[in-house]
């Protein structure tokens, strides 16, 4: 049996970054809670002193919008697909994460195909493009991924010509600009950041939304 991979404790702040609990950080990394928790309790938030386990445990579920559907702790995701609940309540990084993890949409780029993960932490570059740009319509026949590439190539601009002299600089891109309008929100920024382009507790099983969410 191959041994569990390290975390690092930048893997845990992009997890941090984009979930509202241990649980969920745990499944955005695709690792089991004990095992994240065990790094997490490694590392220091430098703001509060606090490991970073201490400062992202969230017992209450605070932030955490309690939807119910049919009884269940989350809304079926094809109700917003099809039109019947509007998305505009939810996280897109919520949504774009429970599309790849429920079957929906493949984690590829839906052009070219491309679907090679970054080895440190399996993440692939794609962005979530609405053909109609439309970014409340979660139409399977409306949405699809795209690398950055192929966006650059149909669609627009990833980059401005700043970020661009930035990068060729070998500067760190800490806010891109507004070259790509609706669809670089802070999921897609965040994929930015960890690619480098831009500059035990119970309760959690009880979280309705414990997947990937940003703040």
């Amino acid at each position: 049996m191959p041994a569990a991979k390290p975390i690092s404790k930048d893997m845990c702040l992009a997890a941090m970054d984009k979930t509202k609990s241990v649980k969920a950080a745990a499944r955005y990394l695709n690792c089991s809670y004990h095992h994240l928790k065990r790094y997490m309790k490694l590392y220091v938030d430098e703001e509060t002193g606090k490991t970073l386990f201490e400062v992202h445990k969230n017992q209450s579920g605070k932030g955490i919008p309690k939807f119910l559907n049919n009884g269940k702790k989350e809304p079926a995701l094809l109700d917003i697909i099809e039109g019947r609940l509007n998305p505009a309540s939810f996280s897109p990084d919520k949504l774009k994460y429970r599309l790849t993890t429920e079957g929906y949409l493949e984690e590829c780029c839906g052009n070219c195909g491309f679907t090679e993960h970054r080895v440190t932490d399996h993440k692939v570059p794609l962005i979530l493009h609405f053909k109609d740009k439309n970014k409340l319509n979660y139409n399977l026949d409306n949405i699809e991924f795209l690398c950055y590439n192929c966006y650059f190539l149909f669609i627009g601009e990833v980059f401005s010509e700043r970020d661009i002299q930035k990068l060729e600089d070998n500067k760190s891109v800490t806010k891109t600009t507004d070259a790509v309008d609706m669809q670089l929100d802070d999921y897609h920024l965040q994929r930015l950041r960890e690619l480098g382009l831009d500059g035990e507790n119970p309760t959690d099983e009880d979280d309705p939304y414990n997947l990937v969410s940003y703040r």
